[in-house]
C-alpha cells in the first residue's frame, strides 16, 4: 500500500483517538463535574486530580497515555504485517520510522486540538509519553526522568512537562532516530511547549500553582 495512503489513514485514526477527552469523561463519571469549569479548565491529569480526586487523576493519566501507545502500535502492527511502498527515498525502513513518528504527532495534536471538543483539549504530556513509549521507549523513559527531576523538587508539574517536551526529541536523535523522522517529534515538543504558554507566563511571574496529591490545601 502507498505510504501516503497509510499515513493519511493512520494519521486520521490517531488524531481521532488522541482527541478522546478521557479527563472530561472520567471527571464527569467519578465526580459529576465538568472539569472544564473547574480549576484551570484543562482536561488533563493535573487539573482532574486537583478537582476530581486522586483516583480520577490517575485514571486520566493511564487512559491518556494508553491512547498514545495504542495509536502508534496500530501503525507498527500494520507495517510489520503488510509493509508499504516508500515514496521519497526508496528506503522503506527510514520512511517507516517517519510514518511512525508522524502518527505519533497526529495523536498528540488530536489531544491538544480535540476534534470532539471544538479543537480544544489538553496539553499533551501523558499522551506524548504513552505514544513515546511505542516510538522509542528509551527516549520516553529518559524524558520521564527529566520530568521527575524538575517536577518533584519544585512541585511544578508544568516545569517538568516543559522539560520533558524539550528532552524527548533530543533523546530520540541520540538513540539513533533518523533525522527526517525526528522532525515530527520536534513538532510534538514545540506544540506541547506552546500548550503550556500560560504556565510559562505564571512561572515567570512567580504565581504558578504547585502540585500535591495530598491535601488540596497544599496546592498553592
Amino acid at each position: 500500500m502507498s505510504g501516503i495512503v497509510v499515513a493519511l489513514i493512520f494519521g486520521l485514526i490517531a488524531f481521532a483517538i488522541g482527541g478522546i477527552p478521557f479527563g472530561l469523561i472520567i471527571a464527569s463519571v467519578m465526580a459529576h463535574e465538568d472539569i472544564r469549569k473547574l480549576g484551570s479548565g484543562n482536561i488533563g491529569t493535573t487539573n482532574v486530580a486537583r478537582n476530581a480526586g486522586k483516583a480520577a487523576g490517575i485514571l486520566t493519566l493511564l487512559c491518556d497515555a494508553l491512547k498514545g501507545f495504542i495509536s502508534v502500535m496500530l501503525v507498527r502492527l500494520f507495517l510489520s504485517n503488510y509493509g508499504f511502498v516508500p515514496l521519497v527515498s526508496g528506503n522503506s525502513a527510514a520512511e517507516a520510522e517517519l510514518l511512525v513518528s508522524f502518527v505519533y504527532t497526529c495523536c498528540v495534536l488530536g489531544h491538544i486540538f480535540s476534534p470532539w471538543l471544538h479543537f480544544h483539549g489538553g496539553k499533551g504530556i501523558a499522551v506524548g509519553f504513552g505514544g513515546g513509549l511505542a516510538v522509542n521507549p528509551f527516549a520516553a523513559l529518559l524524558a520521564l526522568a527529566v520530568f521527575f527531576t524538575l517536577a518533584i523538587p519544585t512541585r511544578y508539574v508544568s516545569l517538568g512537562s516543559i522539560g520533558a517536551a524539550v528532552a524527548i526529541p533530543i533523546f530520540c536523535l541520540l538513540f539513533g532516530m533518523d533525522v527526517l523522522a525526528s522532525i515530527p517529534v520536534f513538532v510534538v515538543g514545540a506544540t506541547v511547549i506552546w500548550a503550556h504558554r500560560s504556565n510559562i507566563q505564571k512561572l515567570n511571574a512567580g504565581n504558578e500553582r504547585k502540585f500535591s496529591f495530598g491535601d488540596k490545601k497544599k496546592d498553592k
